[in-house]
């Protein structure tokens, strides 16, 4: 167990890399835990391989529309600062040039994307706009393109300052039903300084008469979180779930609740992490499955303490109160001040699939299954990357992953491949 001033001094230096320009992140999910189980029956294929040219390099996020295409971001490549890509029967076709991004190969990933109620992409962008970032939308060309060099039209919805509304947009977008815009910012707001800056804001983009007002929906305090960076997730209640990387009673970051109430919100910190078994620096996406619970991840240690790798966890509501489950925790050293996001999709069986971007049996990350039963969860790790050794040409580093109605997945490897920036790979059942 650590002390509440040791878990300050490690977020602190965790968080002072965020105030330059940059914060190179990376959750260490990946060792040989007990009980692991290896399936054999899975098929594992590149499908596609980034060159570092107009289709970019080192591949940050993965989602699928409703016809099966891919669409992701890479960090290089395109003009030279990353891509939007669109990905569809073996061809990628680039949408989207960044004109600036974050420093360093694994630079924390901000270009996160979402479907639109119109169908258009939406995303943030840690350095658009005025310098503290930028929520955006991706259209098609008006008109019909007869190659696949056609690039798609962003449009700059709003600008953070760097002040009072925010500054470094993290995490995923949601919208509601009224086609309201909300997310989290990793700095800024009004709140305490959480060493040296303000704790990140809660916030909400309102289209009216063709422009976007925003709204700070709340502030980060500290002692209620600090530095949320996984976005928020909307529920069919409208109430919105996120994670704080730090804060909270024991410095270890929170699961948090922002309730509409009123003309204002509601904001409940649902749990905070105790950097014992359960965890610390919850980092990654959530999800909320159809029943209400909520499924994520933490950076470091879990239940081998020093010896741990972080933490896979549910929360379940129960009554006014949500009760934790501590569903598995990953074995291995810890790699010090630099938790990471591990992106995690679960099928209809409840089954929940994820990636660990180091280690792994060649230290170079893996694919994972965890499936619940009577005795438990059972993690089964079904593909570890650079199994031939470098240059790794099934990926390394894998991040975001997406699942298809038929139980195929498909994810990005961030590195590796057969030019070394990053593939796109499948796993058939």
């Amino acid at each position: 167990m650590h002390s509440k001033e040791q878990s300050r001094n490690a977020l602190s230096g965790i968080v002072s890399g965020a105030t330059t320009a940059m914060v190179a992140i990376a959750v260490v999910f990946a060792l040989l835990p007990f009980l692991t189980q290896r399936s054999m029956a899975q098929t594992f294929q590149v499908i596609y391989s980034f060159t570092n040219g107009r289709d970019g390099a080192y591949p940050q996020a993965l989602i699928k529309d409703r016809t099966g295409n891919l669409y992701g971001t890479t960090s290089g490549g395109g003009a030279g600062h990353g891509t939007v890509f669109k990905f569809t029967r073996g061809s990628l076709a680039p949408l989207y040039n960044f004109t600036r991004t974050g420093s360093g190969l694994f630079a924390f990933p901000r270009h996160y994307l979402v479907f639109g109620p119109d169908g258009n992409l939406y995303g943030t962008e840690k350095y658009g706009g005025l310098g503290s970032g930028s929520v955006f939308n991706l259209r098609p060309p008006a008109t019909f393109c007869p190659t696949v060099l056609c690039l798609w039209t962003q449009t700059v919805l709003y600008r953070f300052t760097g002040g009072n509304d925010g500054a470094d947009p993290a995490g995923q977008l949601s919208f509601d039903r009224a086609g309201n815009i909300y997310g989290t910012t990793l700095l800024g707001g009004t709140g305490v300084d959480c060493n040296p800056e303000p704790c990140g804001a809660a916030y909400k983009l309102t289209p009216v008469r063709g422009t976007w007002t925003q709204s700070v929906i709340h502030n980060f305090t500290g002692d209620d979180g600090a530095y949320p960076t996984s976005g928020v997730i909307l529920d069919q209640g409208g109430n919105l779930y996120g994670s704080a990387l730090g804060g909270g009673n024991s410095v270890a970051g929170t699961v948090f609740e922002l309730m509409p109430s009123g003309s204002g919100w509601d904001y409940s910190a649902i749990y905070n992490f105790q950097s014992g078994d359960d965890g610390q620096y919850p980092y990654g996406n959530l999800i909320l499955d159809g029943s209400g619970n909520l499924y994520g991840s933490t950076g470091w240690p879990g239940a081998f303490g020093n010896g741990g790798a972080g933490t896979i966890f549910a929360l379940s509501p129960s009554g006014d109160a949500w009760s934790f489950d501590l569903l598995y925790s990953f074995a291995g050293p810890p790699a010090p001040n630099t938790p990471d996001f591990v992106s995690l999709v679960s099928d209809g069986a409840g089954n929940l699939f994820g990636t660990t971007f180091f280690l792994g049996a060649y230290g170079n990350g893996s694919i994972f299954k965890l499936s619940s039963g009577i005795s438990g969860w059972t993690y089964t790790v079904l593909h570890d990357f650079c199994s031939t050794g470098p240059p790794c040409s099934d990926g390394a580093n894998p991040a975001s992953i997406v699942l298809d109605s038929e139980g195929n997945l498909y994810g990005i490897a961030s590195a590796g491949g057969a030019h070394g920036v990053g593939v796109i790979w499948k796993i058939t059942p």
